[in-house]
């Protein structure tokens, strides 16, 4: 009886609640957060009513618990915007046992990696990946084998230069990984540069020279 009492007050509270917000709250709140080192959540207003933009869906529509917390049904999580310190924080809870999750803004014009790996801006791409390994080393946006398996999609699509861009990152990222020169190589020899390829299948049997690929692929080549 108590909890049905509770959830008609929880209904008829945020009935009541306008879902408009204050012209200072669109102003400052508004803008791209990071909910991952490689993901952007969106806030942005229709008619000062709070809307997100989130993997894909750009009309996500939080409902508004009080000026500055909002429910977001998808996350099942409370957004709580702390415009002080530009962030959003979720409310504590006891599934996050005892973790504070919080979002950061981004500056104006700050990008994603693969916002940059999207236009082509291999070097900006590569500060980005740097910064994220730089304060977490495991992240696995930075991981070897992940932008590898990037690196490999885009070849497998025939984008060459972005495949190249991302291999060209990872072996800066991994200079003693002889995989890393391996990827190149591969597409190098997709991009019908034979003597690149050469180069870095060499390149990477000299940090391994047990990389069967890469040896493989050197026999092939000065056969010819």
């Amino acid at each position: 009886m108590k909890f049905r009492l509770l959830l008609l007050f929880s209904v008829f509270f945020f009935a009541c609640t306008s879902n408009k917000n204050s012209e200072a709250f669109v102003s400052e709140a508004s803008g791209r957060y990071l909910f991952n080192a490689d993901e952007i959540l969106e806030v942005y207003f229709k008619e000062s009513v709070l809307f997100i933009k989130w993997r894909g869906n750009d009309q996500l529509k939080p409902l508004k618990v009080n000026d500055s917390t909002f429910y977001l049904s998808e996350l099942n999580e409370k957004l709580v915007f702390n415009l002080s310190e530009d962030v959003i924080k979720l409310a504590p809870k006891k599934e996050h046992e005892g973790v504070m999750y919080t979002f950061k803004k981004l500056e104006k014009g700050e990008k994603i990696p693969s916002e940059y790996i999207a236009d082509k801006d291999f070097d900006n791409a590569l500060l980005a990946y740097r910064k994220i390994k730089a304060k977490d080393s495991l992240n696995r946006i930075v991981n070897e084998r992940v932008l590898n398996r990037l690196g490999y999609q885009y070849l497998r699509d025939r984008d060459f230069e972005r495949a190249l861009g991302i291999f060209k990152i990872n072996n800066t990222l991994y200079p003693k990984s002889s995989n890393t020169y391996d990827s190149m190589a591969d597409a190098y020899l997709r991009m019908k540069d034979t003597a690149n390829a050469v180069t870095y299948y060499k390149k990477a049997l000299g940090i391994n020279p047990e990389n069967r690929s890469s040896r493989r692929q050197l026999e092939k080549l000065t056969k010819k």
